[in-house]
């Protein structure tokens, strides 16, 4: 458990003290992806200093949210346990909040696999979705995200496709989409499928162009712009 305590008997206090602490929901948005080695877990965040990850993933186990165990194959992995993985609707939920915030990424900010898979799963809209196989490359992250009858599976083809617990599917997708930040503005509803190509925010370099209006209707999440303090009104500043 963490060390910080906030001293009320409250059920929302009891999650910030398991899982509130500086990195640990990053951690947990990773094994929500799959199984991860320690090392999988920091090249991930790689501004995770050592010592930190360490001491979070000891408290996450403490809190009975993340266990050690054997993979085959990989040696000794971090997993989520069941009660780890009931949180898996809350992150995606919270990452549905924050998409609201995002602007345009600093210059030192980057995308990871595990991110990217997530970011998918979060926008993942099933009732939309028509069976597809897509690879997605932003920047040297290559994804295949797959859906079959309205479910989402996503594999990592790069970089480093050998992470615990990865499974690529066997044959080739149905396109093969190269896209940069912008594609964020085509998640978010803000351009069409056409006019992320147009505007060079996206591109299929393999199969039909059509295939990027399948993508956009099942990867969308409507943004609601968040108020800032000059869009409130002014007794509402005081």
């Amino acid at each position: 458990m963490a060390a910080r305590s906030y001293g009320q008997y409250c059920g929302v206090t009891s999650a910030v003290e398991l899982v509130g602490e500086r990195w640990a929901l990053l951690i947990l948005r990773d094994l929500l992806v799959g199984p991860r080695r320690y090392t999988d877990l920091k090249q991930g965040l790689p501004r995770i200093p050592t010592n930190i990850l360490s001491t979070r993933l000891k408290e996450l186990q403490e809190g009975g949210v993340v266990r050690r165990v054997p993979l085959a194959r990989c040696g000794l992995v971090y997993e989520l346990t069941d009660y780890g993985r009931a949180l898996e609707p809350i992150m995606l939920a919270l990452g549905r909040w924050g998409f609201q915030a995002m602007g345009e990424p600093e210059a030192d900010d980057i995308v990871t696999p595990d991110s990217l898979s997530m970011a998918l799963r979060t926008s993942f809209r099933p009732e939309h979705a028509a069976d597809a196989d897509y690879e997605l490359h932003v920047g040297e992250v290559a994804l295949r995200a797959t859906v079959r009858d309205r479910a989402l599976t996503v594999a990592r083809i790069a970089p480093d496709p050998t992470v615990a617990g990865n499974r690529v599917p066997d044959g080739d997708p149905d396109g093969v989409i190269v896209a940069g930040p912008g594609i964020r503005r085509l998640i978010g509803g803000e351009v069409t499928a056409a006019e992320a190509i147009e505007q060079d925010l996206v591109a299929v370099v393999r199969g039909d162009a059509s295939v990027l209006g399948g993508f956009a209707e099942t990867f969308r999440i409507d943004r609601i712009t968040p108020a800032h303090a000059r869009d409130l009104p002014e007794h509402a500043l005081t």
